[in-house]
């Protein structure tokens, strides 16, 4: 454990999923915000690389993540503080399925769920000038069988864009979940029981 206590994290994430999470636990925390977005930034490449394994990809973004995170509070002099970063995907298959670029590519992504199991991975990391941690959270998701039209209403709500998997556990697709395995939290996009260890091996005090 880190001897240095902690009252204050950075969060590398625009999420605000995340962001309520960390506060239902009371965390303190500050956005860390990249100037040019997160997925532009050229140290976080999301882009999925030849053979790389579902659980793989999410704790390399998660990882760049804090650790780019990390050298921005650096660079522009703020309190060194660790930072907190994560990312989701889903896996169904074996393949890597993200967010939806549009509309139609949401419904097709709903198409493929329905009727199915699926796994929800949540990597996080924490890092500071130091040294970096992370670890994986991986939850299992059935949807119940959607017809086409039951998928083009939740796609109109707009919920659906922006989620990794086309959904929102916590809103409207809660009525389309048959059953669910692991971290509630972790399929919002933040594990808060991993969350709350790692922090406190950072010296965060609760």
């Amino acid at each position: 454990m880190r001897l240095d206590l902690q009252s204050r994290i950075y969060l590398a994430s625009r999420s605000p999923r995340r962001r309520d999470l960390l506060h239902q636990i009371h965390v303190n925390f500050e956005i860390v915000l990249f100037r040019t977005g997160l997925r532009e930034d050229v140290e976080v490449c999301e882009d999925v690389m030849a053979g790389e394994s579902p659980a793989d990809y999410v704790l390399r973004i998660a990882h760049a993540k804090a650790l780019a995170g990390v050298e921005r509070v650096g660079s522009r002099r703020l309190m060194p503080h660790p930072v907190l970063a994560a990312d989701t995907t889903i896996e169904l298959d074996g393949g890597i399925i993200g967010k939806p670029d549009s509309a139609e590519h949401a419904e097709q992504i709903l198409a493929n769920l329905s009727g199915r199991a699926h796994q929800v991975l949540t990597a996080i990391a924490v890092a500071d000038a130091d040294y970096v941690e992370h670890h994986l959270c991986v939850s299992q998701v059935r949807f119940r069988q959607l017809d086409a039209a039951e998928i083009r209403r939740y796609v109109a709500t707009g919920e659906p864009m922006d989620k990794a998997g086309a959904y929102a556990i916590q809103g409207r697709a809660g009525m389309l979940i048959s059953e669910m395995h692991g971290s509630y939290s972790g399929i919002m996009g933040l594990p808060l029981y991993e969350t709350s260890m790692l922090l406190a091996k950072f010296g965060y005090r609760f």
